[in-house]
């Protein structure tokens, strides 16, 4: 590997790495806009200059590669003066209307501005106008003004999504990012264009002018639209998610995710969230305090053998919310069989990239347990499920005369009115645990916020249940409780531990 000089410090890079890269190696930060380590080099906004010795000008680091006994001044006058005169070239014909802006506070723009210029314009003709609030495509808006034409979107387009869809028009000044004729941006992955868009050009038609950035918090976890597992940041302030963007994973989905799974934070906000448990008296369902609706479940459950039993788990669901579920019942109500349930889609969408055309986000997961596929069998006379029961497969033998139904729900959707217990749940944005996705890697989700209600986790309703039926089989006290018990009596999970499960996660022993 060659060793290259910067700022000062001596270090040996990778054979081939342009300068940028070799910056952040050295702790160097060089500011860019049109490069992006996941796209081909473009070179047109010339603000990354540095200085390298025995050369006569300033070099553009994104498309300078290392060389052996390289020297390179990442800062100094003559470096920081060619910044500001590419920076003044940019703000030209730039509105200055960052107040307005809905990428204000995550512009690279208004960053390199305070970084590196803070100078008044000497602009004195006026600015060329250009279209605002243009609609590229149904999640995509743009502000043509805005746009610097760094072509980070159209170079996406080409070689990330493989749907060509953008391009520029005309010349000069007059330069404008469009569609071609008769096309929208339109392509599965479209949204990933206002992630790495470095000004307010590009925004999201969900969530402009929803919240200001600096009000939102992030929470790390996972999108759970598909089998694929993409590492997700979810966006939220006070109780509401507002989006969903990619978290960077290598070995899962780069920096990418589809624009079906940025949509999937929805359900948590929705109005129609449970947030006491029911019990059904008389016909009806009736809101009881958690603790009395656990004591009812124990008194109707008097007499029920476990043979009579179906635990249904749900590929929607945590790992640890599935195997906490199977250890109570069948530990302490004595069931055998258990199966679990999953979205099925008519005709997924699916491609080579992301898009699994399973659509559950932990089947390798509840499969890993031990659980079965779900098939109507009328022996049953109690099911305990985690969330919505599919209709076409149990449901109907489920909800016939004399047969309980316990059910574990997020939301109160129509067939809640026939189920006898209902205990309501967090979401995915609301919980803690693991996914493990088609690749059998294990993924960590984390809460963004707690859930409304009584609402808990499915394994506070475990412990719970413990407490109620007094049996020391079952002590869990944290999430690690019911992970470390998983991993010590799983084959799949052996080995692991949660804190252990790291950015890239873990991949089952299977």
């Amino acid at each position: 590997m060659p060793k290259v000089t910067i700022d000062g410090k001596e270090i040996e890079v990778p054979a081939g790495m342009n300068l940028i890269e070799a910056a952040k190696l050295a702790g160097a930060a060089v500011p860019h806009y049109c490069y992006h380590p996941k796209l081909s080099i473009a070179g047109n906004c010339r603000i990354c200059l540095v200085e390298i010795e025995k050369q006569p000008k300033l070099q553009i680091a994104c498309n300078t590669k290392v060389a052996e006994g390289m020297v390179v001044r990442t800062t100094g006058t003559k470096v920081e003066e060619g910044r500001q005169s590419v920076l003044e070239f940019i703000l030209v014909n730039h509105p200055i209307d960052c107040p307005v802006c809905d990428q204000a506070g995550e512009c690279k723009l208004q960053e390199y501005y305070m970084q590196l210029d803070r100078k008044p314009s000497r602009m004195e003709e006026e600015k060329v106008q250009k279209d605002k609030a243009i609609p590229l495509g149904p999640n995509v808006m743009l502000d043509m003004e805005r746009c610097i034409l760094c072509s980070r979107c159209i170079r996406f387009c080409q070689e990330v999504a493989h749907d060509d869809e953008l391009c520029f028009t005309e010349r000069g000044d007059h330069t404008e990012l469009t569609t071609y004729p008769g096309q929208e941006l339109n392509n599965p992955y479209s949204m990933n264009t206002v992630d790495i868009c470095p000004v307010g050009a590009l925004t999201s038609a969900d969530f402009r002018f929803k919240q200001r950035v600096w009000f939102l918090k992030t929470a790390d976890s996972v999108c759970p639209g598909c089998a694929t597992g993409c590492n997700v940041k979810v966006w939220h302030n006070k109780g509401v998610a507002y989006r969903l963007t990619p978290r960077e994973n290598e070995a899962v989905n780069q920096v990418w995710m589809c624009d079906e799974g940025r949509f999937t934070f929805k359900p948590a906000n929705a109005e129609n969230r449970l947030r006491h448990p029911r019990v059904k008296r008389e016909g009806r369902n009736e809101i009881l305090r958690g603790d009395r609706a656990v004591a009812e479940l124990k008194k109707a459950l008097e007499g029920v053998s476990g043979n009579a039993i179906l635990g249904i788990g749900s590929a929607q669901f945590t790992n640890e919310a599935n195997y906490a579920f199977m250890r109570f019942l069948r530990d302490v109500l004595g069931v055998k069989d258990f199966a679990y349930h999953a979205i099925e889609v008519p005709n997924p969408s699916q491609d080579d990239l992301l898009i699994s055309p399973d659509k559950n986000p932990n089947r390798a997961g509840v499969e890993a347990l031990g659980m079965r596929p779900i098939a109507e069998d009328r022996r049953y006379q109690a099911f305990f499920a985690l969330g919505e029961l599919p209709f076409s497969k149990i449901q109907k033998i489920a909800f016939e005369k004399n047969r309980k139904v316990v059910l574990f729900a997020t939301h109160d959707v129509p067939e809640i009115e026939y189920t006898d217990f209902v205990f309501p749940t967090a979401t995915w944005v609301e919980d803690e645990g693991t996914f493990t996705n088609r690749q059998k890697r294990v993924q960590k989700i984390n809460p963004a916020f707690p859930p409304p209600g009584e609402s808990l986790s499915i394994w506070q309703w475990i412990a719970e249940f413990a407490k109620a039926w007094g049996t020391d089989k079952i002590r869990y006290g944290h999430l690690n409780h019911v992970f470390a018990d998983l991993a010590e009596n799983l084959p799949a999970f052996k080995g692991m531990n949660y804190e252990g499960i790291g950015k890239e996660g873990l991949v089952l022993s299977l």
